[in-house]
């Protein structure tokens, strides 16, 4: 190789890593979650993810200290019963928000460590097969909570 086509090789790579350092990809906004009066009980996680990047990325798994487990949910009207089933994995596309609200998908947390109190805080991961782990602190609202005041 000559020393100008090092130099162009070595251009195109940092040209590369300038555009995927500038793209924003992942984030996470409105992390909010109901209050769970007692340890051991089940409770919902509800935000929005937002792919502001170039490129599709997929949220393969949830994870928190504040419970047991914690995983992707949805529910669904299927004739007259909801039903609630888990999901694997959900793909996002470029440009693509997806609001996890009540009623639609959501993230169950089983086996909630302590009680949730309303004004609280808790730590929630998401990892994303191309932006890794996304780290957030969700909010805890009142019992009644609708939505991300």
């Amino acid at each position: 190789m000559t020393k100008r086509s090092a130099i162009a090789v070595l251009c195109l790579c940092l040209a590369a890593a300038a555009a995927f350092a500038a793209d924003p990809g992942i984030t996470v906004e409105k992390a909010w979650a109901r209050a769970v009066p007692a340890p051991g009980a089940t409770g919902v996680v509800y935000l929005t993810i937002v792919n502001a990047g170039a490129g599709a990325d997929r949220l393969t798994a949830v994870s928190t200290p504040a419970a047991a487990e914690a995983g992707l949910h949805v529910m669904t009207l299927e004739g007259t019963t909801m039903q609630m089933r888990p999901v694997d994995a959900l793909d996002v596309k470029p440009g693509q928000r997806i609001e996890l609200k009540p009623g639609g998908l959501h993230i169950m947390l089983t086996k909630v460590a302590r009680p949730l109190k309303p004004g609280e805080h808790f730590p929630l991961t998401l990892a994303f097969e191309k932006a890794g782990r996304v780290a957030v602190e969700v909010r805890v609202l009142p019992l009644g909570a609708s939505g991300y005041p």
